[in-house]
């Protein structure tokens, strides 16, 4: 009897329904986009990805950690993705991506102390700068020509430091921005940069049936208003307008 039952559940078993594949999402403290609080993740992309991926009917979760890390998470463990992370010509080919949970212009930030900015780039260069290891500002500023640049762990170091001097340039988006100034710190604008656009990269091996599902989410997420909706609530202006005005700068 025993031998019998065996068979027919390894007969069985190929007809059952295939466990369901979880996708885990890693992202950074970078608010208001994703961050932690009160025991929860919370932020601009964080409920984008977590609206998408309900959506999808995609089993994921979510964790923060320093950004070096979740970004050499995604790149080497499939079935990994990372936000909320720039795009460019260079990551493109390493990722699968599902975009844009942002579209922004960058900053070069400065104290906020009466101070006059680099009157140019080539000025600029001469400066000290700061960036997060990994970050798609870091790899900005290298692109720009920029060779000693501070790293730090995280954006809160970095404009610690900028506030404290030890680095006189930091760049950033410009939504950030505003939510710095939101906070009360004294940083202005030195310097704008090129527009850019940030989503999720994927693993590249993240089956693209998964890939395509989040990107039709996102695009009906964007198509419905509801993505723009998301960034009013956290006080900062909706996606289209800031891709406008980076357009215009």
């Amino acid at each position: 009897m025993k031998t019998l039952l065996l068979t027919l559940c390894l007969s069985l078993a190929p007809l059952s329904a295939p466990l369901a594949e979880t996708l885990h999402f890693v992202t950074e403290e970078y608010p208001p986009f994703n961050y932690s609080e009160n025991g929860r993740i919370t932020g601009i992309a964080v409920e984008q990805v977590e609206a998408i991926a309900r959506a999808a009917g995609i089993d994921h979760t979510i964790e923060i950690m320093p950004w070096a890390r979740a970004f050499a998470t995604a790149e080497k463990q499939p079935m990994h993705c990372v936000f909320t992370t720039g795009y460019n010509r260079d990551r493109a080919r390493r990722f699968a991506w599902v975009n844009p949970l942002l579209k922004d212009t960058m900053v070069l930030l400065k104290r906020k102390d009466g101070s006059k900015g680099p009157a140019s780039m080539e000025e600029a260069l001469g400066m000290k700068v700061g960036s997060q290891r990994g970050d798609f500002g870091a790899e900005a500023l290298e692109d720009l020509g920029f060779e000693d640049i501070d790293l730090a762990a995280d954006i809160d170091l970095s404009v610690r430091k900028l506030l404290s001097g030890r680095i006189d340039l930091l760049p950033t988006s410009v939504k950030t921005y505003e939510n710095l100034v939101k906070q009360g710190q004294p940083v202005e604008k030195a310097m704008l940069m090129a527009g850019q656009i940030y989503g999720i990269a994927c693993h590249r091996q993240t089956p693209p049936d998964l890939i395509a599902r989040l990107q039709a989410e996102l695009d009906k997420l964007i198509a419905s208003g509801g993505q723009d909706r998301i960034f009013t609530a956290y006080g900062l202006p909706p996606n289209a307008h800031a891709a406008q005005d980076g357009a215009e700068k």
